[in-house]
């Protein structure tokens, strides 16, 4: 009996475990239907809220009023941004019938004028007896290379106008004039604007007008060369930004040309010119440089490099200011320029860099990504090399200061050693390889 008891007992247990065994997995079979029910439940109900969603927008856009105002002023100011021409009536009415002058050069007169906008331009009328082939070219320099850049340190072209009665051009308007008036103090106002001025804002003034010779040789789609950087072409704003302005001798080139073509004689100011200008050797954006590295010199110097109407100015500064730095008499320059000792490191560096931007050799000249890196300190300035040993004192057939500052007889003057004034020497080669070197070590 006991043992049938203990048989039954087994068969049971072993019942109780099969059926247990299956209900688990039976358990497991209907878990994992739920779960993909559920998650057939959740993205069901995920696309029916994303097609609600997506119907809404859609009745939302059908309910929208398109405005196409806004689009078109935004197109119209993306066109305006290419220079616009103007009717010879328009320049008439926004000067005032040419009421207010605000200065004249050679080949016009440039007058205040105001668009129906309020904007304030200054508007160059080209006098109508002197469209020759010469002011036709500067027109078209101007229209076709400021005319398609933009340059917060370059002067903006609105527009012009070529009318049978009418050429002008129209700028920005730029309320503190020419750096020239507070260099040279040539009259009451150039010297009360002259004391004003800071020897900080003037080093700022060349930093920022290197930034726009920068932007002309390396940074627009076509290589733009000056060719007449000096200080009554760099403008002023009210806070004293610089702006590079009179592109009338300037020239597009490919950025493959390592020269341009030049014809017609000399180009550029006597003074600023860099020697190739006038003389017969190809030209490139070296000879901007060199003009910079002459408006360096009247910064640092607060006057002109060369004026035989005043006794003080009757030595050429650039030479003189060579003198004294061979001679190690850097604190003469620096004294003579009233620069003030917590100056007196930046106005060095300033020095040095001009130096070297007015080599003779255009291969020794730095480019301008150099020299605006020398004068904000992020490049270690080799000790220049005299820039002026084509320069004499007096003697038949050489070169003086007074003759290179006017710019007349140049040519000649070279003709006796040309051949070797022009090969590049090896310190210039060495200077020029410095240059490359710490170009990727630069900040």
């Amino acid at each position: 009996m006991s043992a049938a008891v203990a048989i039954i007992s087994s068969v049971s247990a072993a019942a109780t475990v099969v059926v247990m065994i299956v209900l688990i997995r039976r358990c497991r079979v209907v878990k994992k239907k739920m779960k993909k029910k559920i998650k057939a439940k959740v993205k069901e109900e995920l696309q029916r809220r994303a097609c609600e969603a997506q119907a809404q927008a859609c009745r939302g856009v059908e309910d929208v009023v398109i405005e196409v105002g806004p689009v078109e002023q935004f197109l119209n100011e993306i066109l305006n941004e290419k220079p616009m021409r103007f009717s010879s009536e328009q320049l008439a009415a926004c000067t005032r019938n040419y009421s207010t002058e605000l200065g004249s050069g050679g080949f016009g007169v440039v007058y205040k004028g105001e668009l129906p906008n309020g904007l304030a331009v200054a508007v160059k009328v080209l006098k109508a007896s002197m469209m020759n082939k010469k002011v036709q070219d500067g027109f078209m320099a101007e229209v076709g290379t400021i005319g398609r850049t933009y340059h917060v340190h370059l002067v903006r072209l609105y527009g012009f106008c070529f009318d049978t009665d009418t050429k002008a051009l129209v700028y920005e308007f730029l309320e503190n004039g020419s750096l020239e008036k507070y260099l040279y103090g040539d009259d009451e106002e150039g010297r009360k604007e002259k004391q004003k001025l800071e020897w900080r804002t003037l080093h700022s003034i060349a930093v920022g007008t290197a930034k726009g010779i920068r932007y002309l040789h390396e940074e627009c789609q076509q290589k733009i060369v000056h060719y007449d950087i000096k200080p009554a072409n760099i403008l002023l704003t009210a806070d004293f930004t610089p702006k590079v302005a009179d592109f009338g001798l300037a020239r597009l080139g490919e950025r493959e040309n390592t020269h341009m073509s030049l014809t017609g004689g000399g180009r550029g100011t006597p003074g600023y010119a860099a020697p190739e200008l006038w003389m017969a050797m190809p030209a490139t954006e070296k000879c901007d440089v060199y003009s910079f590295g002459m408006v360096l010199f009247e910064i640092l110097g607060r006057r002109r490099n060369y004026d035989d109407r005043k006794a003080e100015s009757r030595e050429w500064f650039p030479r003189w200011v060579w003198e004294r730095y061979e001679q190690g008499e850097m604190e003469t320059i620096l004294l003579d320029a009233g620069i003030e000792e917590a100056d007196r490191e930046k106005a060095e560096m300033m020095c040095k860099v001009a130096l070297w931007c007015v080599q003779f050799q255009p291969a020794a000249r730095p480019t301008m990504s150099s020299v605006l890196r020398m004068l904000k300190g992020d490049m270690a300035i080799v000790p220049p090399v005299n820039p002026f040993h084509y320069v004499m004192d007096s003697g038949s057939g050489s070169i003086t200061s007074s003759t290179l500052w006017s710019g007349t007889n140049l040519s000649s003057g070279f003709t006796a050693e040309r051949g070797s004034e022009i090969s590049v020497s090896p310190a210039a080669k060495s200077t020029d390889a410095m240059i490359e070197d710490t170009k990727s070590t630069d900040a």
